[in-house]
């Protein structure tokens, strides 16, 4: 029965589905006609008046579902107890994808980020690589930012303009792809990315923002390559490497 057309339909629909929280963030979604709505919760002691009444008739103007929680209970769908504001709506992104998709490309350059756990940092990074010549983003669960209004507010209304690939962990997809060139960005290998030469399948890796690249992640890569520095600096933010890798030829 787990195994039938239906199942796997009603799985992947509800893989694409992210709770995003608080009153404004819920009523800019709501407003967006070009963004799908699931759910909204509300927390049943909202007092029915401001935003909240504002977001009650943008719901119903839309003919969107409402579920009324006790506030623990919304706060187990927020999780975010402190800045839900007693609200949290469940959207429909098209372009969240799981990452086993890119078994499917034949060209493809995407980036690759390993454990990026700065909601402003991954927001830059997404808006990046909507800007510039990057066919997605492959985004683990796994010791990373989550989608979030922080996330939302620094893209700057990017992120559903390209594909974002989830997995549990890199290790996870990496293998599977075969025929294609992974680089590692490292301070300190030799090649520079202004030498790297376009190939048909190109993944570039981004690590943590203090530790870099993890050992076991560093592994999967094929290659390794570097932003050349000038003056002693020893690295760029992880957000500014993203839109280096994003804008090359």
């Amino acid at each position: 029965m787990e195994d039938s057309q239906e199942y796997k339909d009603k799985k992947a629909y509800f893989q694409k589905i992210i709770t995003l929280y608080g009153r404004n963030v819920v009523i800019e979604a709501l407003q967006d006609s070009s963004i799908e709505v699931h759910k909204l919760h509300l927390a049943s002691s909202n007092k029915p008046d401001g935003a909240i009444k504002t977001i009650l008739s943008l719901a119903n103007t839309r003919n969107i579902e409402i579920t009324y929680h006790e506030k623990n209970s919304l706060s187990r769908i927020s999780k975010n107890a402190k800045q839900d504001q007693g609200v949290a709506i469940d959207i429909i992104a098209q372009t969240y994808k799981s990452a086993n998709e890119i078994q499917n490309l034949n060209n493809f350059r995407l980036i690759a980020l390993d454990g990026i756990q700065n909601p402003q940092n991954l927001g830059m990074i997404i808006r990046s690589c909507a800007a510039g010549n990057v066919d997605g983003i492959i985004l683990p669960k796994k010791s990373s930012a989550k989608i979030s209004p922080l996330v939302i507010k620094a893209s700057a209304g990017t992120l559903f303009k390209l594909p974002i690939y989830y997995c549990y962990s890199l290790d996870e997809i990496l293998p599977k792809l075969k025929d294609t060139s992974i680089y590692a960005l490292s301070s300190h290998a030799k090649n520079s990315i202004y030498n790297v030469k376009a190939e048909k399948k190109s993944i570039f890796v981004l690590g943590n923002e203090s530790d870099g690249i993890s050992p076991e992640v560093e592994k999967l890569c094929n290659n390794s390559i570097s932003i050349p520095m000038q003056r002693g600096v020893e690295s760029l933010n992880v957000a500014v490497t993203a839109s280096l890798l994003a804008f090359m030829r």
